[in-house]
């Protein structure tokens, strides 16, 4: 199973959604692989990936065909692999321009180790870039993280929107598994209403869990480490188990 973390917008708490929900997806029976698609390479950095050894990255294996086995590495958190992301990235969309296949290339690149693994998470970069269309195109599932900030609520109609015309015209087999209000502060009106219209407009599609902004979220991305392995008892750990769980219930229908 692929799932892709995308939002069109940075800074509405993908990669944070997406390196701890790999973490929250992990397991004794489940093998996990974080693939670090942004050329920020938070998401690999946030796994305790220093910059200056981020190579062999997933660029290096998109777009100069190293071997994609030789570029995985394992994590601190017990059967997470993380294929890290680099600044080569940024690159992606020229070189891929010129590759027959090109919004495919991501998909059978993945194709090598999906046997490896029981779920692959991808972590987006943002905007509609090619290498975006490849992870909408490559997953099985699309989750869309978004918080109440106006701009990224305002625009997520619209957003959703195009999410479906890329799949439609690349006839991907890639599913809406569902939105996810994250980096909410109840303490503060503008977060609690602007939470709310995403409620309203969106309940069908809305995960029940709600990732609320606490120091120790921001805390564990500086200490280099996801959320169950800095504060495994902290309340933002106990949202990433359920929204982990809530997305596997939902899994078995999202297959056909």
């Amino acid at each position: 199973m692929i799932i892709a973390i995308f939002n069109s917008k940075g800074g509405v708490g993908k990669t944070t959604i997406a390196t701890n929900l790999a973490a929250g997806l992990s397991g004794p029976r489940r093998r996990v692989l974080l693939v670090d698609l942004d050329s920020q390479s938070s998401a690999s950095v946030c796994l305790g990936v220093s910059r200056n050894q981020l190579r062999p990255s997933a660029a290096s294996v998109l777009l100069e065909k190293y071997p994609i086995l030789k570029a995985i590495r394992h994590t601190a958190t017990p059967q997470l692999d993380l294929l890290t992301g680099s600044l080569e990235l940024a690159n992606a969309d020229v070189v891929l321009c010129g590759m027959r296949g090109r919004e495919t290339a991501l998909a059978r690149m993945l194709e090598r180790v999906r046997d490896h693994y029981d779920v692959i998470v991808l972590d987006c970069p943002p905007g509609f870039s090619l290498l975006s269309i490849n992870a909408l195109v490559a997953a099985d599932v699309i989750l869309v993280p978004v918080s109440p900030d106006p701009i990224a609520v305002e625009a997520l109609e619209s957003m959703l929107a195009a999410i479906q015309r890329v799949r439609t015209r690349m006839m991907s087999r890639g599913r809406l598994a569902g939105v996810v209000l994250c980096s909410v502060d109840p303490q503060r009106k503008p977060s609690r209403d602007l939470s709310e219209r995403v409620r309203s407009a969106h309940r069908d599609r809305l995960f029940h869990t709600e990732l609320r902004w606490t120091a120790a979220v921001s805390d564990a991305a500086a200490a280099r480490k996801t959320i169950l392995g800095a504060a495994p008892k902290s309340a933002a750990a106990d949202a990433i188990r359920r929204l982990a769980a809530e997305l596997l219930e939902r899994l078995p229908s999202l297959r056909h």
